[in-house]
């Protein structure tokens, strides 16, 4: 029989198999993550004020969030997909960020499926894809909005996955994934993931809305040319 190691997180039984917990404070870890950030920001809205002058604020605050979005999928993610089984007992930095973010959501250190799954799929595809589209925003490719909803489309997938799951296990198990603290369940797990709930839908609706008017005016300019050739004609 396999006896829980002491741990922090909740369920309060989970088995977290070597944990080892981290070396580096909270606020610690929350400066580094906003550092990384600032820095993934202020790089993207250098390359993309040089490449592109006159892009508009409103496309360069799209370029800035999958740049941003790129960054969080690709690395830390990414490193999440590539080290899970060993994440409880490691202390490399991006392990303490994540046995931070796990005090809301323990299923990151259980070694849980759906978690392992869900950001692989996350880091791999989304996170490279990110950095594309922010590019095709920046040159103003045909690609950009098909792109965009694509990305936005998975990301927002993902999280109503992610959301639905966890309320499933605690409305129909009584499983709590999250320690009882509201800034945790509040600040962690409800406030930062909200984003790729909000943002995603703003931008599948903005894209929508700009293939459709695409079309439409395709579709506008073929009728004028068939009108134009029946007149020759006659």
């Amino acid at each position: 029989m396999t006896v829980p190691v002491p741990h922090p997180y909740y369920p309060l039984d989970a088995v977290i198999p070597n944990y080892v917990p981290r070396e580096l404070s909270t606020p610690a870890i929350l400066a580094t993550f906003t550092v990384a950030s600032v820095f993934i920001l202020s790089a993207a809205k250098i390359i993309a004020t040089t490449v592109n002058p006159r892009i508009k604020t409103s496309e360069l605050l799209t370029v800035l969030w999958f740049a941003l979005c790129g960054g969080i999928h690709l690395i830390l993610e990414g490193y999440y997909a590539l080290n899970w089984a060993t994440l409880p007992s490691s202390q490399h930095l991006l392990a303490q960020l994540w046995k931070e973010y796990s005090l809301s959501d323990s299923r990151y250190l259980t070694s849980d499926a759906f978690m392992m799954i869900m950001e692989s799929m996350t880091a791999w595809a989304w996170g490279p894809l990110s950095f594309l589209l922010a590019a095709f925003i920046v040159t103003d490719n045909p690609f950009r909005h098909p792109l965009q909803i694509i990305i936005s489309t998975g990301q927002l997938y993902g999280n109503i996955l992610y959301y639905g799951i966890c309320a499933f296990d605690f409305l129909v198990h009584g499983v709590e994934y999250s320690r009882p603290e509201n800034y945790y369940f509040y600040g962690y797990f409800v406030f930062l993931n909200s984003f790729w709930i909000v943002i995603p839908i703003a931008l599948i609706a903005s894209s929508i809305k700009a293939c459709g008017g695409a079309f439409a005016e395709a579709k506008k300019a073929k009728a004028v040319g068939m009108n134009g050739s029946a007149k020759k004609r006659s």
